[in-house]
């Protein structure tokens, strides 16, 4: 995940997150095995990163940004032969759902506290094709300009002249 992206933020799912980094969020193949480990159980990083053959360090970078957006939280410290106090974290996702209906895209956070959270959809339409009115500008779509509009009128007028 990168670092300075929608998926690193504060607090609980963040309200008006993009369905698209939504979907990014569960669907990376690191976090969904964490999410799926931890949500009968809660367990600790090192379990995890042995159990699903994950790098410790993408362990503990899937683990922070899960728990950041609220996902995940630690439940328990545990003691290790060592001594060492490690956390134990269980799921918060009960469900999610992601739907294509009508040329939009909808992501749904359903958490085991019965809170929803919902992405896309009536709040923020994803286009990914331009209409006639509109252009492509660095991969997003957008009005085009009124200018470009004005020239071709006058383009046009001068052909019928």
């Amino acid at each position: 995940m990168r670092r300075g992206s929608a998926l690193h933020y504060k607090g609980r799912v963040k309200k008006g997150l993009d369905p698209i980094d939504a979907c990014r969020l569960i669907m990376d193949t690191y976090a969904a095995k964490i999410l799926v480990a931890c949500s009968r159980k809660p367990k600790h990083a090192l379990e995890l990163s042995q159990n699903l053959d994950i790098p410790i360090a993408a362990c503990y970078r899937r683990i922070h940004v899960l728990e950041k957006a609220g996902l995940i939280k630690p439940v328990d410290r545990a003691l290790t032969q060592q001594g060492k106090r490690i956390a134990l974290y269980q799921s918060q996702l009960k469900n999610a759902y992601i739907f294509f209906e009508g040329g939009k895209l909808r992501v749904r956070f359903q958490m085991i506290t019965g809170q929803v959270e919902d992405f896309g959809g009536e709040w923020k339409e994803i286009k990914l094709m331009p209409t006639e009115e509109e252009e492509t500008v660095g991969g997003l779509v957008r009005p085009k300009k009124v200018e470009q509009d004005e020239e071709e009128k006058e383009q046009s007028e001068s052909k019928t002249d």
